[in-house]
């Protein structure tokens, strides 16, 4: 049987499949030439726009198999686990500034509403204590795009980059406690759809978080028996899947 774990990387790749053969128009097997909309947008110095977008958001955890002795010589094993994602809404706005004719340098402001389900799980009783990570970002992704030539009126495109950003919400005295501060790499793939009267460019863009998130000095706690939680943990880092519309 497969794993939770392993379901929600396979919905990833569903939605990444998906989204590839969204982006092959017809036009480009047939290669006819067709009148171009807004020929000399990309010319422009800047680029400027908004996004709407829909997120899902990950922990990916690193255990050391702490054993927890009870009172009554009881050991409990913790495992902490993100099985299913939640989703969550993204709004922002595009600067981009033209390099050449290929690549381009993009800044990104964008807040990211979400939260994620953690489960802990004692390894030994089978006993699961679940806790809600509501999380408001603030991410300011510094994006270099590689587009292809474009073609009549489509444009698919590669991004890479990093993004800072801060949390918002932050709840203390819970099992676990995050950072408020991370960075993250980002990798993904779009195309410019040139429109009569606008630019619309759908983007799948994968994140990958490059710090270590658990907070391990719990002095925030009043009931110490929480400490067992982080004391499982090594490390904690992010993940995020983003699916963006950006109008410009």
């Amino acid at each position: 049987m497969d794993s939770p774990k392993h379901i929600k990387y396979t919905h990833f790749v569903a939605v990444a499949l998906f989204l590839v053969l969204a982006l092959l128009p017809q036009q480009h097997f047939a290669q006819e030439r067709k009148v171009q909309n807004r020929p000399y947008i990309d010319m422009r110095r800047w680029h400027y726009g908004f996004l709407f977008g829909v997120h899902s958001q990950d922990l990916e955890f690193v255990h050391n198999g702490y054993l927890h002795q009870l009172e009554d010589g009881t050991p409990e094993s913790w495992y902490a686990d993100v099985p299913a994602y939640s989703p969550g809404f993204s709004v922002g706005v595009l600067g981009e500034l033209y390099l050449t004719q290929h690549f381009a340098l993009r800044f990104i402001p964008t807040m990211h509403f979400g939260d994620k389900q953690v489960y802990l799980r004692d390894q030994v009783s089978g006993s699961v204590v679940k806790q809600t990570m509501k999380s408001t970002y603030l991410s300011v992704p510094v994006d270099v795009k590689c587009a292809a030539q474009r073609f009549n009126n489509y444009r698919p495109y590669l991004v890479a980059g990093v993004a800072p950003m801060v949390d918002l919400t932050q709840k203390k005295q819970k099992p676990l406690l995050l950072q408020r501060f991370d960075c993250a790499l980002e990798v993904g793939f779009g195309c410019d759809f040139y429109l009569p009267f606008f630019k619309l460019i759908p983007e799948l863009k994968f994140c990958f978080g490059l710090t270590d998130l658990l907070v391990k000095d719990r002095t925030d706690l009043i009931d110490t028996n929480l400490l067992k939680y982080t004391q499982s943990l090594d490390e904690v880092s992010s993940r995020m899947i983003v699916l963006t519309l950006y109008f410009e």
